[in-house]
């Protein structure tokens, strides 16, 4: 059978076509960017006829240079990002540009609810946040948090608030708009904080609506990610080159199908994944949540199972950071006049370059040490006024050294994140490292050496929620079990042992790591306030 899903990003939208069969095979895939606008204020927000426009052009590229056919289309679903805003009217239409999850305008409404109180935690107020935990194992301790942005809309844009019908996560969003039901998945609802996940409570809690002052009639009824929710609209057929009526699933956020893709389907296997953003997370057969981290246990693709979750704000968006601000003179590979070829002609993929350059730091990269907390941190401590920083350079540091110490503080904070999921939760002992990131062998090994676990990856790994949501619309038209399916088709294709020579190094490299921010909390928010 042939599936279209689409892997809906921060900056753009891969569409991936997939032949399933007795193997998951990835046909065709399609790539186009859109606009996040970012203002001074603290605003992330994004233009809905970018993303349609995306949507439309990327569909019809996938029939270009294959022999498959429209018609041969049998499922389709949305694998995005989450904790976005969108707000509809009743035909679905939004009423303004969608809040992007990095959206952080509303300090004001964050402290004004959740600033009071005589005791706190983490900066919150602690009987707020034990009805939260009650009720679902977290809580909206972010300014960026979807409630705030809801409530910022509430206080700043009154006109558009009276108008709103229903609020939506951007996978939703666009669920409503190829099928025209507007409902929301319930872990795009988990996320916003106001969900129960209580066995036989499960759905909007009325308590924290209120609590929030949150409006009841603005929350959509909910389906599960594995709902066949119905057919493609003629007019969305039209646009997209498809036929109308092909089954349209609930699908849901990237990181609730990642796990899926990746394989790990069985309660305690542990994945780690490195795209702009990155994470920890352990599948689970149970819910749990530790306040103390700021982790908890994100509803998975299928009912009554978990990922235990740890977020690292910016992953790979570190490396592009430093690609573009500190690759660009010594490695050479964004000037347009000097394009890098090998010896036949053939371009350099520059970070295979990027690598060889690296390659010639030793571990530990010279003393340097790189935080990445380039967009603030979420766990194991919240802090939007947090920020990146070179550590210890001295004069006899390059360039070089701060790329390799880029690599490595990504990973020491991996690091960080997998001891923090084992005070709950046993972790598997092989890890699966997915994400565009895991592309490299080089950050593969770094990975296992500064972690100390033996590390897996899978094929297609940039595609691998995209996998997982193909898998669950797979077995949706089979009706057999997903995670069965997700076991029979996902295979690991490398391994990557610990080089024990490298340990003393990088576990005191990492011990003052873990230092840096309870060193620098205070002079960053004197900078950052």
């Amino acid at each position: 059978m042939y599936i279209i899903i689409y892997d809906f990003g921060t900056s753009s939208v891969k569409t991936c076509l997939f032949e399933i069969d007795s193997e998951i095979k990835l046909v065709a895939k399609s790539n186009k960017e859109y606009g996040l606008y970012v203002s001074d204020d603290g605003g992330a927000e994004q233009d809905i006829e970018e993303w349609w426009e995306a949507i439309c052009s990327t569909t019809k590229d996938l029939f270009v240079n294959t022999d498959v056919k429209p018609e041969q289309i049998e499922g389709l679903a949305f694998c995005s990002q989450m904790q976005g805003v969108v707000l509809v009217d009743e035909n679905g239409n939004a009423l303004r540009p969608p809040m992007n999850f990095m959206d952080q305008r509303a300090v004001k409404e964050y402290k004004d609810c959740m600033g009071r109180g005589l005791i706190k935690v983490s900066g919150f107020s602690l009987y707020k946040a034990l009805r939260n935990l009650k009720v679902n194992g977290a809580g909206p301790a972010s300014a960026k948090d979807p409630v705030w942005k809801y409530k910022w809309v509430e206080n700043n844009e009154p006109e558009i608030f009276n108008k709103i019908y229903k609020w939506l996560d951007i996978g939703d969003y666009l669920l409503a708009r190829c099928t025209g039901k507007i409902v929301r998945t319930t872990d795009t609802a988990f996320v916003s904080f106001l969900y129960d996940t209580r066995k036989g409570k499960e759905g909007w809690n009325k308590g924290l609506l209120k609590m929030y002052k949150v409006k009841p009639e603005h929350m959509p009824d909910l389906i599960e990610c594995t709902d066949l929710v119905g057919g493609l609209t003629s007019e969305v057929a039209k646009d997209l080159g498809l036929v109308e009526g092909i089954k349209v699933f609930g699908g849901g956020g990237d990181t609730t199908f990642v796990n899926i893709g990746a394989g790990c389907t069985t309660p305690g296997d542990t994945h780690i994944y490195i795209g702009t953003s990155g994470w920890v997370s352990t599948f689970m057969d149970y819910q749990t949540f530790d306040i103390s981290v700021l982790m908890t246990g994100l509803l998975s693709a299928k009912k009554g199972y978990f990922n235990y979750l740890a977020e690292l704000e910016t992953a790979g968006k570190c490396i592009d950071w430093a690609l573009e601000h500190i690759a660009l003179d010594e490695v050479n590979i964004y000037s347009e006049e000097s394009k890098m070829t090998d010896v036949d002609g053939n371009d350099i993929n520059y970070f295979d370059y990027l690598e060889s350059v690296v390659a010639k730091v030793p571990p530990g990269a010279n003393g340097v040490i790189f935080t990445p907390w380039l967009y603030g941190n979420r766990c194991p401590f919240e802090d939007s006024k947090a920020g990146g920083m070179y550590f210890n350079l001295s004069i006899n540091n390059e360039k070089k050294d701060l790329l390799r110490a880029t690599l490595e503080g990504v990973c020491y904070h991996y690091r960080w994140m997998l001891e923090c999921s084992m005070k709950k939760t046993k972790t598997s002992g092989p890890i699966r490292f997915v994400g565009g990131g895991s592309l490299s062998s080089m950050l593969c090994q770094m990975l296992a050496d500064i972690t100390g676990r033996t590390i897996e990856t899978v094929d297609n790994p940039r595609e691998v929620g995209a996998t997982g949501t193909a898998i669950m619309v797979a077995a949706g038209i089979k009706k057999v079990d997903m995670l069965e399916l997700s076991k029979q088709l996902v295979k690991v294709n490398r391994t990557y042992i610990p080089n024990v020579e490298n340990k003393d190094t990088y576990d005191k490299n990492y011990k003052v790591f873990k230092q840096l921010y309870k060193a620098n909390k205070s002079n960053f928010h004197k900078i950052n306030s």
